[in-house]
């Protein structure tokens, strides 16, 4: 098993400055374990000038109205969950055996703390509602006929999950990892492989256990490296995977999510998206999907607003190396006119920045931010985000930010990244703006968790203890973004899994041949044998070479990257530092191809180059391997 250690924003921005002449050392952010007194006090700041600015001056009339008009009934909020988690029909009186079907395929997947987290949503919405008709019993659904049928093996017996988190539950999980790979005492193993809910139970039990209380990090206010254990199937990216398995990833990641607010006991409410009137102005006060819709028409496949975009280099290459960026304000009167002059002249290309000052600029950022019609972070879950620093152990923040971050909307998903790798960059250059990790965390939280739209807790008082919770949050989401941007792997083992069981609901239609087409279905189903399938077709669909084929030699170490190798030297010649176009024969193709999955129990998916390729067959022997092209930002923004 290899061992990666998550790449801190320093890495990143060292990896993408490399080039450049003159290279600052990375101060070591994670020594200083408290926000000094001019973080605390740029905080307070911060929050009184979103307070009294840009329509923010009556805040506390703002929160009565949004919470008046905004907040979920009682019942509304788990009916809206229910929804969200695929589940709406367990709570309808006239389901079809379709829906049935549907449902009880995901309801199979489940571990059983994320039955658990499904049964209290629909007892809570039933009690609530309990003048109306009762909605069918969720222990009928559960113990249906065609839920019995889907449900693995193991969720009558033992739950697979429940087993490997039993041998981390017989030793710490430094005793589970090879003494090779252990790093200091300081060091974080972050594992994937196991629901973050049934981690968590695990956790609390041993949290009891007076022998096991010395296991347990204290809380220093430093950060750690975070070492991911790689499994043989490789590292999946949210832009990974097709737009119909990330539904399911989202439905099952809130699941996960809930179920680890009840364990941890967060009571997170939710709230609505607020009606609002279209803006005047093309770019600020527009909701994310309409400003990226109309950039869409102009340049097909960007991911973030192009206004933004636009802001962000300016600020990597003039504002970066300002000392105090972010945290200087710039004019009043000057921000005012170039937000004028941005929103006259954007999109006709007339707009100079020659003159622009970084710190105007910076300011522009923000209130970009603040005055979207909804939080960045959204009003559904602005909330729950806010909630992550109340919890105390590091791991457990970590896996509730990864839900979380699965559960936004992608416009706001793409336009949070690009934000957090623009931070990081200015982490990075210390040495010269003099802004650390929570200086820039701390000036940065409260524009992404204050919002008109949600009510927060936030600006009551001045407390230390409230400004180190924000920035701690914000700090989190700097730090890590590369691990949290990734999808878990107990995640893809369900997406998987539901698939497979989706795949074979056409057997429940007829209940009197349920049993004998299972059994067909079981002998008939193609199962590899362990080195029965030495090559492997491989279609391609790259430029010219639409519609080829490639055979490829399997083994033990076989990984997709050796065979894009195989792929290169055999269709294309390589140019020059491995950049460019490639030409064979007069045709073009591009160097930024990738090995897609497709098919079989996944949709699409772009394989990690440090995917073992036998694994990959066993867990998917129905799926097709594809060379093709990779679009813009499937591997990141």
């Amino acid at each position: 098993m290899s061992v990666e250690p998550w790449a801190s924003p320093q890495d990143q921005a060292a990896a993408e400055l490399s080039h450049s002449e003159h290279r600052d050392t990375p101060p070591s952010q994670d020594q200083e374990q408290r926000p000094d007194k001019l973080c605390l006090d740029s905080f307070w700041s911060e929050v009184e000038h979103i307070k009294q600015g840009s329509g923010y001056a009556d805040l506390d009339c703002s929160r009565r109205d949004s919470r008046h008009a905004e907040v979920f009934s009682e019942g509304e909020q788990e009916e809206q969950w229910l929804v969200d988690a695929g589940l709406s029909t367990l709570i309808s009186e006239d389901s079809e055996d379709s829906e049935d079907v549907d449902k009880a395929a995901l309801l199979s997947t489940l571990t059983r703390t994320q039955a658990e987290a499904v049964k209290r949503r629909v007892e809570t919405y039933t009690l609530r509602k309990r003048n109306k008709p009762p909605p069918r019993d969720v222990r009928d659904i559960f113990s249906s006929p065609i839920s019995q049928t889907l449900l693995p093996e193991s969720q009558h017996s033992e739950d697979p999950a429940q087993n490997s988190m039993a041998s981390v539950a017989k030793s710490p999980l430094s005793a589970v990892t090879p003494e090779h790979q252990r790093g200091t005492p300081k060091d974080e193993y972050f594992i994937t492989d196991v629901a973050y809910c049934e981690q968590a139970v695990i956790f609390l039990k041993q949290a009891k256990l007076p022998q096991n209380n010395s296991q347990r990090r204290k809380e220093d206010g430093t950060l750690p490296r975070v070492i991911f254990p790689k499994c043989r199937l490789g590292v999946t990216r949210i832009q990974d995977l097709s737009h119909a398995d990330m539904k399911k990833v989202r439905q099952l990641a809130l699941i996960d999510m809930t179920a680890l607010c009840d364990l941890l006991e967060l009571e997170v409410k939710r709230h609505k998206t607020g009606k609002r009137k279209n803006p005047e102005s093309p770019l600020f006060g527009v909701p994310l999907a309409t400003l990226l819709e109309n950039d869409q028409k102009l340049k097909p496949n960007t991911l973030i607003p192009l206004f933004l975009q636009e802001l962000l280099s300016f600020l990597e290459k003039k504002g970066i190396d300002s000392e105090g960026i972010l945290r200087v304000p710039g004019s009043q009167s000057r921000t005012k006119l170039l937000q004028q002059n941005l929103e006259a002249n954007f999109y006709s290309r007339q707009v100079s920045w020659d003159e622009v000052s970084p710190n105007d600029a910076a300011a522009l950022l923000k209130k970009f931010i603040r005055e979207l019609p909804a939080p960045l972070l959204t009003a559904e879950y602005l909330n729950t985000f806010s909630a992550v620093r109340e919890i105390t152990e590091l791991k457990q923040k970590l896996h509730m930010l990864n839900l979380l971050i699965l559960l936004l909307p992608e416009p706001n998903r793409n336009t949070l990244k690009a934000l957090l790798e623009f931070l990081s960059k200015v982490v990075f250059k210390e040495k010269k703006n003099r802004m650390n990790l929570w200086a820039v965390a701390t000036i940065m939280a409260p524009n992404l968790f204050l919002h008109k739209a949600v009510p927060s807790r936030l600006t009551e008082g001045g407390e230390k203890g409230q400004a180190e919770k924000a920035a701690d949050v914000m700090r989190l989401l700097i730090r890590y973004q590369d691990l949290l941007w990734t999808i878990p792997n107990f995640l893809m083992s369900q997406v998987r899994r539901l698939n497979e069981n989706s795949n074979r609901r056409y057997q429940f239609y007829d209940r009197r041949f349920k049993n004998l087409l299972r059994k067909i279905h079981t002998d008939s189903r193609e199962k590899p044998e362990k080195n029965s399938e030495p090559h492997r077709t491989v279609k391609i669909q790259v430029g010219d070479l639409d519609s080829g084929t490639m055979d490829f030699q399997l083994n033990l170490n076989s990984r997709a990257s050796d065979l894009l190798a195989q792929f290169y030297r055999q269709f294309l010649r390589s140019p020059e530092n491995g950049k460019g176009k490639m030409r064979r024969n007069g045709s073009v193709a591009y160097s930024d191809c990738a090995l897609y999955e497709v098919g079989g129990n996944i949709g699409e998916h772009c394989l990690d180059p440090d995917t073992h390729l036998q694994d990959l067959y066993n867990s998917n022997p129905g799926g097709e391997w594809i060379i093709k092209t990779r679009p813009n930002g499937s591997r990141g923004l």
